[in-house]
């Protein structure tokens, strides 16, 4: 399949904004759900991105670094999975495990940049002491600009190659690969979410679990809320949240107004 020479620019643009935010902007842009719907958009097949980047969200939304260890990085893994399984026409499981590898390259350029930025920190640490915001600003661009051209070049340099020789590449994959990368595609999406539950979950919580596991069942089920079950399921809990979140107040206004004054010495 081939794409125009904008199409590829802006695939390089939205990697680079991505990168960069991911560390500085801070606002989820980069989040494989966001990037999906964006490559999607930009490629001619929003329905794919969508789902690509959902299942990639799921994959990594436990993930978090942890002191200088940093975990595959999910800017350009949730990318090229869009790339792939749009470019190729991967199917999604298997397009979200064959960008692994991809966002192991982005882990190790998150490294480089750390490690070369590293000796700098001096340098911003005089700069602040000689009250000089624009030697820091500097420096701060600079790791953003190299970043965000590491994540782009890596992205690119793959999407023409694989929009180059598609066909070529599906077709050399055999058939057990194939349905490899399929099942483990589809398992690392429940890992993910394994391990958010990890961090996340007590005992106060797993009454609303079970009860949203259910929920998702039924109306799944039902043929005319299959297509609108994620907004429906999200209404429920949202409304379930508020209405706690209302009871937990007002008890603690009560326990505030009932705590007596000091005039009857209780």
């Amino acid at each position: 399949m081939q794409y125009s020479i904008i199409q590829v620019i802006l695939v390089f643009v939205v990697t680079f904004i991505a990168a960069i935010d991911q560390f500085s902007f801070l606002e989820s842009l980069y989040q494989p759900l966001v990037m999906g719907m964006v490559i999607g958009l930009i490629l001619g097949d929003l329905t794919t991105g969508l789902i690509v980047g959902g299942t990639y969200q799921l994959m990594t939304i436990g993930n978090m670094p942890i002191g200088g260890a940093q975990p595959p990085n999910a800017v350009v893994g949730g990318i090229m999975a869009t790339v792939l399984a749009i470019s190729l026409g991967l199917e999604p499981n298997i397009a979200v495990a064959t960008a692994i590898p991809f966002s192991l390259l982005g882990q190790y350029g998150v490294t480089l940049i750390f490690t070369l930025m590293s000796p700098l920190m001096s340098k911003a640490d005089q700069f602040s002491a000689d009250a000089n915001p624009q030697g820091i600003e500097r420096i701060n661009y600079l790791s953003m600009t190299l970043l965000g051209l590491i994540f782009g070049a890596v992205v690119t340099l793959f999407f023409i190659g694989g929009a180059t020789m598609g066909d070529a590449v599906v077709k050399a994959i055999p058939t057990w690969l194939s349905d490899g990368l399929s099942a483990a595609g589809g398992m690392m999406r429940f890992v993910g979410f394994a391990i958010l539950l990890k961090f996340m979950m007590n005992r106060d919580m797993w009454g609303f679990y079970f009860m949203g596991f259910g929920l998702a069942l039924i109306v799944s089920g039902i043929s005319t809320l299959a297509t609108p079950a994620l907004l429906i399921l999200a209404l429920i809990g949202f409304g379930i949240a508020y209405w706690d979140y209302q009871q937990q107040t007002k008890l603690k206004g009560a326990a505030i107004d009932s705590d007596g004054g000091e005039e009857d010495g209780i």
